[in-house]
């Protein structure tokens, strides 16, 4: 069976979609009675598991690993006895145990944690790590080796709200509707399941995944923020305005009058590098990038390889992170209240393939 159909640049092209339903059945033949496979579009990289009708829709919007020619990850066999060096690749299971990839998720956060408890007992000297940290990394290990409810072999405590919680975003379910189903799953299971009751709580248990933010208070007029050396003032040195609320009695409250919500930049850039998979994908522009004067990516712009000649030390490293930053103002109510917009500033590594 010819697979020239994957590099083919034009996705709407006969032989591109004859070939995406070569994959559909192939996947279908290997995994009889499976619902969901994994997708290998560009997007998804195989690490996403979605309908078969998805996985074609996918495959024409986003186009197909171009590298992936062996479907090893779809049931396909790959026999290298011919080959000393290589090893046998067996036929892949078509369902993944949801415990192993929240372990592994566990593993990329925490990689210094888990590599201490894997060398316990051997003669390097281990990583310091931070104890607050580490007993984040406890915690969440605790709730991934927790059964939901007694009994339970197929969801642990985490992974039963990784699951959930991935589906509250993927669906865009408001947080009310996702405290009504937490509600019905808890009467559906064992009285003695260990399922978070609402929202809140389910977020709790997964803070230690990182990735949170912080909530810093702001001048009403928009004139300073109230963080560092300001974080103790109650009024505005500039404008003299108070920092919070006051009530109908003219009486100070300790409810600030603008919140500014602030989703720190350094741990988000480190998680890139925690994952193997996110970690390839920061190096693609230096090492995968088709350079053929073709405009695909920021990589070739000229405004890049002007950089790139004027700072040839930070260009050297692949690794080292580019930054773009947009911002833009807008009523989320509408015509509804003149008196709010949200301002938000997004920060977006350029390393990424245009597919990211």
């Amino acid at each position: 069976m010819s697979r020239r159909w994957i590099q083919n640049p034009n996705r709407c092209a006969d032989e591109y979609l004859d070939g995406i339903e070569d994959i559909i059945e192939f996947a279908r033949r290997h995994n009889p009675g499976a619902t969901r496979i994994r997708c290998p579009c560009r997007r998804c990289n195989n690490t996403l598991w979605e309908t078969i009708e998805n996985v074609g829709f996918h495959l024409v919007r986003n186009g197909m690993i171009e590298t992936y020619s062996i479907w090893n990850l779809h049931g396909e066999q790959v026999d290298h006895a011919s080959s000393s060096n290589a090893p046998r690749v067996d036929n892949v299971e078509p369902i993944v145990d949801p415990n192993d990839q929240v372990m592994g998720i566990i593993q990329d956060v925490f990689p210094f944690a888990s590599t201490n408890i894997n060398q316990e007992g051997e003669d390097d000297v281990p990583t310091p790590i931070d104890s607050a940290e580490f007993e984040q990394y406890e915690k969440l290990l605790k709730n991934a080796n927790q059964e939901l409810y007694p009994g339970c072999e197929s969801f642990s405590v985490l992974t039963a709200i990784v699951e959930l919680m991935h589906g509250k975003i993927k669906y865009r379910m408001s947080n009310l509707c996702f405290d009504y189903f937490l509600v019905v799953f808890k009467r559906m299971l064992p009285t003695d399941n260990c399922l978070p009751k609402d929202h809140k709580h389910a977020q709790k248990v997964l803070h230690g995944l990182g990735l949170g933010y912080e909530k810093i208070h702001a001048c009403k007029n928009n004139c300073m923020l109230f963080y560092k050396e300001h974080e103790t003032l109650d009024t505005c040195p500039i404008c003299n305005e108070s920092r919070f609320k006051m009530t109908s009695q003219n009486r100070t409250t300790k409810i600030a009058q603008k919140v500014m919500h602030y989703l720190p930049l350094k741990p988000r850039l480190q998680r890139l590098y925690m994952s193997t998979h996110t970690a390839t994908d920061m190096r693609w522009h230096k090492e995968k990038r088709v350079d053929d004067d073709v405009m695909r990516h920021p990589a070739d712009w000229e405004a890049w390889k002007k950089f790139d000649r004027t700072f040839p030390e930070f260009a050297a490293d692949p690794r080292n992170v580019r930054l773009g930053l947009a911002t833009n103002g807008f009523n989320p109510y509408g015509v509804l209240n003149q008196h709010h917009s949200t301002w938000p500033i997004f920060a977006f590594p350029y390393n990424l393939p245009p597919w990211k």
